[in-house]
């Protein structure tokens, strides 16, 4: 997937000017996964939940302070069960271990349950250019590779997609009658993708968590699929990222009762795959051949960094589901595999902060990210560490660079900064309206811009606080 990520801005407008989009983002904001999230934390019980907000974030901590211990224990244990262990510098060389397995193998059709890391790859484009069918049977993925656009969200990919827009998609792809019933729409959708998951000689997953212990793969779905990907094909690659590893099997349950009522507000997910070694002799049903491709693309540049928290995240979404900006203009305005608040931090942390100069501004600084993130990543701080990086390398547009140079100067002049207020406020003061709002700010236009109209912004009292303060206190 080609990282559009700098053209964040324009593609925020596009989504905003979008009467669809807007409909289809209201009703997810409406309530959706972040109204169930918030129902399974009242029934696990508000203080509990903390508590296992705190243990997730510990097991994770002491899996990325030992990675290379954790990883290579990993290997050696899923080497011993008959799985190879493959290692990819970056996302690219990913890709071709997978395009060389499957030309090794003589493989045709691949069968995918999700994968963000094959998206970062861009691995269905490749596959399909070396004649090998890639059919993605996530509903989500499905419904978005048959309109060939990227996922929206991580866990609904097509939460931008209404009912209307998938029976129109589904009739042009699969002929009959439109079908507008949902579950006649799902139905249909596992009728056209059964035939795929009997023929398919190759099975694509990604991984929520690799443990170390056993040298098993773990993937966490609502819909059988997943399980088919990894049981029925000839062939099973695993890729994902190395971060994923996780000490043990213990570990695992304290994430899984993380993970679900986070990402969406169940006790379980209706399946719990696990993947380890290929099938023994005289076994029915598993791979003859199990891979795992783990792959850095960026991650050790974060092991030991001031963005190392980062690589807690376990893919839930739960920030985006609550971030008012992502649910003000949808997934596809980031540009990339990864939306909402984790992905402007991951984004530029992986492509470049370069190429993705407004992600770390795509945030309120509400916080609401960091107080749901089941492993308690501080987003709102990374996004602001990233700003200072910005800063520091000059990568800022210039004025920005001169405003703020001139309110520190001004800031460290105590009594002219006091002037300066006195004057502001005032003038502020003159440049409302008769109902006390500013439609206009000059040199900020972008406070009161917005389509179909614009926004108001309350003009000030006409005196700094200091002045207010001091008539209220009577000194």
């Amino acid at each position: 997937m080609k990282p559009q990520s700098i053209h964040f801005k324009a593609r925020a407008s596009e989504a905003l000017d979008n009467p669809v989009l807007q409909e289809n983002l209201r009703r997810f904001s409406g309530g959706g996964l972040a109204m169930l999230r918030a129902k399974a934390v009242e029934s696990y019980g508000p203080k509990a939940f903390e508590g296992l907000r705190d243990a997730a974030e510990a097991i994770r901590n002491r899996g990325l302070e030992h990675l290379d211990t954790w990883i290579e224990l990993f290997e050696k244990q899923a080497t011993s069960r008959g799985a190879t262990v493959l290692f990819a510098e970056s996302a690219d060389e990913a890709r071709d271990l997978v395009l060389e397995i499957a030309k090794r193998h003589g493989l045709k059709k691949a069968v995918k349950s999700k994968s963000m890391l094959s998206e970062e790859a861009g691995l269905n484009e490749a596959l399909a250019a070396a004649g090998v069918q890639p059919v993605e049977t996530d509903l989500g993925e499905y419904i978005i590779q048959l309109c060939d656009e990227p996922p929206s969200h991580i866990i609904a990919p097509a939460i931008h997609k209404s009912r209307e827009q998938v029976s129109d998609l589904f009739q042009k792809h699969h002929g009959g009658t439109r079908k507008t019933d949902i579950p006649d729409m799902t139905r249909e959708a596992r009728q056209a993708l059964r035939p795929h998951f009997l023929s398919a000689d190759m099975g694509i997953s990604g991984g929520n968590f690799l443990i170390a212990e056993t040298g098993s793969g773990i993937i966490v779905t609502n819909e059988g699929n997943g399980r088919m990907v990894t049981t029925l094909p000839k062939v099973h690659v695993c890729i994902t990222g190395i971060e994923k590893v996780i000490p043990t099997l213990e570990d695992l349950s304290t994430l899984l009762r993380a993970l679900t009522r986070s990402a969406t507000g169940q006790p379980i997910s209706n399946y719990v795959s696990f993947f380890t070694g290929a099938r023994d002799e005289g076994a029915t049903e598993g791979p003859e051949h199990m891979y795992f491709i783990l792959v850095d693309a960026g991650r050790t540049g974060l092991v030991g960094s001031d963005l190392q928290d980062m690589l807690r995240c376990i893919r839930c979404g739960a920030c985006m589901n609550h971030c008012p900006v992502y649910k003000t203009v949808g997934g596809h305005a980031y540009g990339w595999v990864y939306p909402g608040p984790m992905g402007s931090v991951l984004t530029p942390s992986y492509i470049g902060l370069e190429n993705a100069l407004d992600l770390p501004h795509a945030a309120t600084m509400c916080g609401a990210c960091s107080v749901v993130c089941p492993v308690k990543i501080p987003l709102p701080d990374l996004l602001r560490k990233l700003r200072e990086k910005q800063t520091e390398r000059g990568l800022r547009p210039w004025p920005e660079r001169v405003a703020f140079r001139a309110w520190s100067w001004l800031a460290q002049r105590p009594r002219l900064y006091a002037l300066a207020t006195r004057i502001g406020v005032r003038a502020l003061r003159l440049m409302a309206n008769r109902d006390g709002l500013i439609g206009s700010l000059p040199f900020a236009g972008g406070w009161t811009r917005a389509k179909n109209g614009g926004r108001f912004m309350p003009a000030p009292a006409g005196k700094t606080f200091r002045e207010l303060y001091a008539k209220r206190s009577g000194h």
